[in-house]
């Protein structure tokens, strides 16, 4: 049997493996933090449970596009979900007035059209241009000839060019674009189709995880190991052995060598092309990878509420402080935070009063800098009078929204980028990798393959972000080996799964957190 090495046990690193254990390889998934899932982590302090990435999903209903990949996955009866208000399940504040974005088509546009009567068909053209692209990308399609053709044009168009092409009104284009934090998007940069992708992705269907992303990272190594596979925490990567033509081994920190027919790294490119010493890595390559540009950090409190004080709010809230959702990254001491990203946590099916939430908000790296050298919890009283500063105005943004919050918080707790780089490694804790931009070849992305031919690429940095991406790419990455006809062929023939009962609101992929 064929070995196979993936580093990282994040969404991409355990979505890889249980592809290829269940295509004939002995996976080992080697991870050098103490608990697996990268951004599928969850964190508990006392009874409290936070989440850390991966908020809330989409396109998971029967026959949808997230629900084909996780049954292929075998997750159907492992991740339990909790839907969202399909009448709002994302709420855009902005300029004092609140936009719900409503699932399916017809209550997209219907809701937005409450607000901006005038502009029905150019909604509606949005919403069909926003369906044709994310539906010829090829895990969309199963169809790559189509890919080709619908989905490609719109990777070097920017966002806001193609919303204002089609949109009039100033106040909906910002609206429109107001998901942007999903993918961390930049005016005159991002490409349509990431925007079209992500919001087709939710608009579709959209949930919570019940008892919160760690469940998702639990469940695939679970069906990992059901397939001869295995997770080894605490193994940090130290090189990729390579002969004069292929990767032949990996190494950790502690001497142990894994030899390797294939390797699939997970972590971000700069940080695998830093592992290998080879000559079939090209200069020119190395650089591309670790002088591309990172999208931006964030910075998070996550609120602890107190019992039965806060009622569970089934939405998410994007709440901007000025007159546009664009160029929020771009702030300055006075014009901190632009905007802010409210949600709850589901810790159970139907919450009527929520235990914890978030509030998140982009941060750049260069605030923190300084303490970059200094280890995990003993930053010094500098650092953590900069973190309460920075969560009492992200705290009294929120009030504006939510006037009643303060009183019922319990207690808080912070991450900054340096959290991101200490428990995720990468590069200044970039919340989703390698940014993309229309203004660069290709729009900035990065192919799986590499020119070591066992050597391949996936994760946040390859082929796009989000849940969606990463899980599309993963697939994709596997093709390299597999073949993209085999992938399309195991995820257009899969025997559906027997219907689930489920608690009312729930979705058909229910199970034991």
């Amino acid at each position: 049997m064929k070995q196979c090495i993936v580093i990282g046990s994040g969404l991409a690193g355990l979505a890889c493996a249980v592809i290829l254990a269940k295509n004939g390889y002995q996976v080992t998934v080697l991870e050098q933090a103490a608990q697996m899932g990268g951004c599928l982590q969850c964190f508990a302090r006392g009874d409290a449970l936070f989440d850390t990435g991966m908020h809330y999903v989409g396109s998971a209903d029967p026959g949808q596009t997230m629900h084909t990949m996780l049954r292929y996955l075998e997750l159907e009866n492992r991740i339990p979900l909790s839907r969202l208000d399909s009448s709002g399940y994302d709420i855009i504040a902005l300029n004092g007035e609140r936009y719900p974005l409503a699932n399916g088509q017809q209550a997209f546009v219907e809701t937005l059209a409450q607000h901006f009567p005038d502009c029905r068909e150019q909604l509606r053209q949005y919403h069909q241009l926003v369906s044709r692209v994310a539906s010829s990308a090829v895990m969309h399609s199963l169809d790559p000839e189509q890919d080709r053709q619908g989905n490609a044009p719109y990777r070097l168009r920017s966002v806001n060019e193609v919303i204002d092409s089609v949109v009039t009104h100033p106040v909906l284009r910002q609206v429109l674009a107001g998901i942007q934090p999903l993918y961390a998007g930049e005016r005159d940069r991002t490409p349509f189709a990431t925007h079209a992708l992500i919001s087709d992705f939710f608009n579709q269907s959209a949930f919570r995880i019940v008892g919160g992303s760690a469940v998702v990272a639990q469940a695939l190594a679970d069906v990992l190991a059901a397939h001869g596979g295995r997770v080894l925490l605490r193994h940090k990567v130290e090189h990729i052995e390579c002969d004069d033509t292929r990767a032949v081994a990996v190494t950790t920190d502690d001497g142990q060598r894994f030899a390797a027919d294939l390797v699939v790294s997970t972590i971000h490119p700069a940080n695998t092309v830093r592992f290998v010493d080879s000559h079939l890595i090209r200069p020119s390559y190395r650089r591309r990878l670790t002088e591309a540009r990172n999208t931006t950090s964030v910075f998070t409190v996550y609120l602890k509420f107190r019992q039965d004080k806060v009622p569970y709010m089934n939405h998410n809230l994007y709440a901007y402080q000025g007159n546009t959702t664009w160029g929020c990254e771009q702030y300055d001491e006075t014009s901190w935070p632009k905007y802010l990203l409210y949600m709850h946590f589901c810790h159970c099916p139907d919450p009527v009063f929520a235990h914890t939430g978030q509030i998140m908000t982009y941060m750049r790296y260069d605030e923190v800098q300084r303490w970059a050298n200094t280890p995990i919890g003993r930053r010094g009283a500098d650092y953590e009078d900069f973190k309460r500063r920075k969560a009492e105005r992200l705290i009294q943004a929120l009030e504006t929204e939510v006037p009643e919050l303060r009183g019922n918080i319990e207690r808080y707790y912070t991450s900054t980028p340096l959290t991101y780089v200490d428990y995720t490694g990468t590069p200044q804790g970039a919340m989703y990798g390698i940014a993309r931009d229309v203004n660069q070849p290709l729009g900035g992305s990065i192919a799986s393959r590499t020119r070591i031919p066992n050597l391949l690429l996936a994760g946040q940095s390859i082929t796009a972000h989000g849940m969606l991406g990463v899980l599309a790419g993963s697939f994709l990455a596997c093709a390299e080996v597999l073949t993209l006809p085999a992938i399309i062929e195991l995820l257009k023939h899969q025997v559906p799964p027997a219907p689930q009962r489920g608690n009312k609101g729930a979705s058909r992929f229910q199970g034991q957190v």
